[in-house]
C-alpha cells in the first residue's frame, strides 16, 4: 500500500490532514521520525500560525533536511498553507521583519493588501493549462485562512523539471494559490477543509506517488 507521512513538527491541523488523506486509500502516519519521513512514498508538510514558529518547528525535527533530500531525489512533497509559505525565500510577517524560509522558491511572502484580514472562507482559483493538481476540479472553490501569501513568481526554469505550473487567486492582492513544481507541490488553501474538491485534489496528488 502507498504510504504517506504527515510531518509532525508542532504545527496544528495534523489529524484533519491525515483523515482527509486516508480517504484516498493510502496508509497515513503522523510522525516526526526522520527516516520514515525520508522514505515515505509521499510527505505532507502542513502548517498553521506564524511563519517563524513553523520554521523553528521544522528545523527542530530536521524538516528542512527532509524536504531538501526528498526533492533532490524526486520524491513527492506537498506543502499546505504555512507549509507552502515556508518553501519560499522568506516572509515579512510581523512588522516587516524578514524571516528566512527554506528557499526552494525565490520570492517573499507578504501581507495581503485587503481591507479585512485574514481571508477566511471560500475562493475561486485561476488554474494553468494541463494542471495535474486541479484535474477535474479547476472550476471549484477552495477554503483559505491566511493574511500572508507570495504575490509574485520569479523562479527560473530548471532543466531537470518541467516549468512550474502556478495557480493564482485574488483577495485584495493577486497571490499564489498553488504550485506544481516537479516533485514539490503546495497549496495556500486547505484541501482538507475544502470538501469534495479538496479531497479530489489530494487524490490527484496521491496518483503521482
Amino acid at each position: 500500500m502507498t504510504n504517506v507521512v504527515v510531518l509532525d513538527y508542532g504545527s496544528g491541523n495534523l489529524r484533519s490532514a491525515a483523515k482527509a488523506l486516508e480517504t484516498t486509500g493510502v496508509a497515513v502516519e503522523v510522525t516526526s521520525d526522520f527516516d520514515q519521513a525520508i522514505n515515505a512514498d509521499g510527505l505532507v508538510v502542513p502548517g498553521v500560525g506564524a511563519f517563524a514558529a513553523c520554521i523553528a518547528g521544522l528545523n527542530s525535527v530536521r524538516g528542512d533536511q527532509i524536504i531538501e533530500r526528498r526533492i533532490a531525489g524526486g520524491r513527492p512533497v506537498l506543502g499546505i498553507c504555512v507549509g507552502m509559505q515556508v518553501l519560499f525565500a522568506g516572509s515579512q510577517e510581523h512588522a516587516q521583519d524578514m524571516h528566512l524560509g527554506l528557499d526552494q522558491w525565490p520570492d517573499v511572502v507578504k501581507a495581503l493588501d485587503a481591507p479585512v484580514l485574514p481571508q477566511m472562507g471560500w475562493n475561486t482559483v485561476e488554474v494553468p493549462d494541463d494542471s495535474q493538481m486541479f484535474q477535474g476540479i479547476a472550476d471549484q472553490r477552495f477554503y483559505f485562512v491566511h493574511s500572508y501569501a507570495a504575490q509574485s513568481w520569479t523562479l527560473r526554469e530548471d532543466a531537470h523539471y518541467r516549468p512550474a505550473k502556478v495557480t493564482w487567486a485574488e483577495y485584495g492582492s493577486r497571490f499564489v494559490a498553488a504550485v506544481e513544481n516537479g516533485p514539490l507541490w503546495a497549496t495556500q488553501f486547505h484541501p482538507e477543509k475544502s470538501g469534495d474538491a479538496g479531497l479530489a485534489l489530494l487524490g490527484n496528488w496521491v496518483q503521482t506517488l
